[in-house]
C-alpha cells in the first residue's frame, strides 16, 4: 500500500544467519523463548542491525527443537501467549514453512505470494497497485500483537515505491484481505514514509490511519521495524524509537505477518522485487 501524497494516486503517482523456530502454548524447543527474545531485544535496544534479535534468535534456534529447524518454522502452537521466529532458511514459493504461512495469491487470489531463499524473505508484486505481496500466519493469535522485522534494502529506487511491512491482527480468504498494515518506504530520502492502513476487505479498499513522509521514516539495509497493536492503539517504531501512532477499533482478532509493495509504472522498477525483503521476522501475542 503505497503512500498518497496530495492528488496524486498510486500508480499515478546483514544478512544475519539464524535457525527458525517457533513456540506457543506448547513449545517446540527450550531454544524458542530465547529467540524471540532476543529479537525483542534488538529493537528495544535500538540496534540498526538487530544486534540483539540477531543473537537471540541465533542461540534461541542453535538450541531450539529439531522439528522447528527442519521444517522451517516448527509449530507455533495455539491459543494464547504464542510467538513465531524465522529467518527464512528456506528456498519456497510460496512461503510456507510447515504450513505455518498463507500467501496473498495462492488463498487470497487477488494479491500477491511471498517467497523465501536462504536468509530472505521477498514480495512477488507484478503490475496492478494494491495487490501487495502478503503473507500471513496461520492459527490462532491473542489480539495484543508484536511483529518485528530485519529490513535488507539495496538499490532502492523512489519511484518504485518499495515498501516492507508489518501486518497486525489480519485475515485472509479468497477476494478479502482484512487488518491492519505498517509500512515503511524502502529509501532514506526525503520522498520516504510510513503510513498504517486498515485493510477493509476488497483490493483497493482501504483506510489510511497515518500518512507522513520524511527521510527519517525510510528504511535501509539492516534497520528494524516493529509494529504492536494493544488494545486499539497502533504503533510502528524504527531501531526502536516510536515514529507514528494510530487508534482504530475495527478489528480486535486476527493474524501477524509480513508485506511488500511495488509499483511498476516505471518500467525499470520490473523485476526489481529481490532489491529488499525481510532477513528475518518474529511475531508475539501475549494474551
Amino acid at each position: 500500500m503505497q503512500l498518497i501524497q496530495s492528488e496524486r494516486m498510486r500508480i499515478t503517482a546483514p544478512t544475519v544467519l539464524l535457525a527458525v523456530l517457533a513456540v506457543g502454548c506448547s513449545s517446540s524447543g527450550a531454544g524458542g523463548n530465547e529467540a524471540a527474545a532476543g529479537s525483542s531485544g534488538g529493537v528495544s535496544g535500538g540496534g540498526k542491525n538487530g544486534t540483539g534479535g540477531a543473537t537471540g534468535g541465533a542461540t534461541g534456534g542453535s538450541t531450539g527443537g529439531a522439528t522447528g529447524g527442519a521444517t522451517g518454522g516448527g509449530t507455533a502452537g495455539s491459543g494464547v501467549g504464542r510467538s513465531y521466529a524465522t529467518a527464512f532458511p528456506l528456498t519456497e514459493n510460496p512461503i510456507s514453512e510447515g504450513g505455518n504461512w498463507i500467501n496473498g495469491q495462492t488463498d487470497g487470489l487477488d494479491w500477491h505470494d511471498m517467497s523465501t531463499t536462504p536468509g530472505l524473505a521477498i514480495g512477488h508484486q507484478s503490475g496492478a497497485s494494491y495487490t501487495d505481496g502478503t503473507a500471513l500466519l496461520t492459527g490462532t493469535w491473542g489480539p495484543t500483537q508484536t511483529v518485528e522485522a530485519v529490513v535488507q534494502a539495496v538499490n532502492p529506487k523512489d519511484s518504485c515505491y518499495q515498501e516492507v511491512e508489518l501486518r497486525l491482527r489480519s485475515a485472509l480468504t479468497p477476494h478479502s484481505c482484512t487488518g491492519y498494515e505498517i509500512s515503511f518506504k524502502a529509501t532514506k530520502t526525503s520522498s520516504a514514509y510510513l503510513i498504517i492502513v486498515r485493510w477493509n476487505g476488497p483490493v483497493g479498499d482501504f483506510t489510511y490511519l497515518v500518512n507522513t513522509s520524511g527521510a527519517q521514516y525510510g528504511v535501509t539495509e539492516g534497520d528494524v521495524v516493529k509494529a504492536t497493536i494493544v488494545g486499539d492503539v497502533i504503533t510502528a517504531y524504527l531501531n526502536g524509537v516510536e515514529v507514528g501512532t494510530a487508534t482504530d477499533a475495527t478489528y480486535a482478532t486476527g493474524s501477524p505477518g509480513m508485506g511488500m509493495n511495488l509499483e511498476t509504472g516505471d518500467a525499470s522498477c520490473l523485476g526489481t522485487n529481490g532489491d529488499y525483503g525481510f532477513t528475518h521476522f518474529m511475531a508475539a501475542t501475549t494474551n
